[in-house]
């Protein structure tokens, strides 16, 4: 992960920031937000956080529709559903092996992990990639 990597961060709060991160682990308890805005650099607890979104670009695309189903697309791993606690949810591909047991509900997850990886359904997306906390989470379901 590199400096100039662009990221958003959406928190509990309904605030979303827009920078980059300094310093960031999977299993870490903070990251280092480097703002774009001001391009100060500000320690943010992760249990703060609802997910870090890597994009391409932060203004996007406003005329694309991205889309939000499966469809035909190349899998690229376990297709999940999430849902979190605020009542938005998200499509994706778990990037990596289910960190639950069982592998469908976010109950027994291992408690040294703060989150996982999921990849974006559409390829064209302008996210590359996102991290969701798990503290931030009601349910996770593998799609068959």
């Amino acid at each position: 992960m590199s400096d100039n990597e662009k990221a958003v961060l959406r928190l509990n709060d309904g605030r979303m920031l827009k920078g980059s991160l300094q310093t960031f682990s999977p299993d870490g308890n903070e990251v280092i937000f480097k703002a774009e805005k001001d391009n100060g650099s500000y320690p943010i607890k992760i249990d703060d956080v609802k997910a870090v979104f890597f994009v391409r670009s932060f203004e996007g695309n406003c005329t694309y529709r991205e889309k939000k189903t499966f469809g035909i697309s190349k899998q690229k791993g376990h297709r999940v559903f999430i849902k979190f606690k605020d009542g938005e949810s998200m499509v994706g591909y778990l990037d990596g092996e289910v960190p639950w047991e069982k592998g469908f509900f976010l109950s027994r997850q291992d408690q040294g992990r703060k989150g996982f990886f999921v990849l974006p359904v559409d390829e064209n997306s302008n996210n590359t990639k996102v991290f969701v906390v798990s503290s931030s989470v009601v349910d996770v379901t593998v799609v068959p």
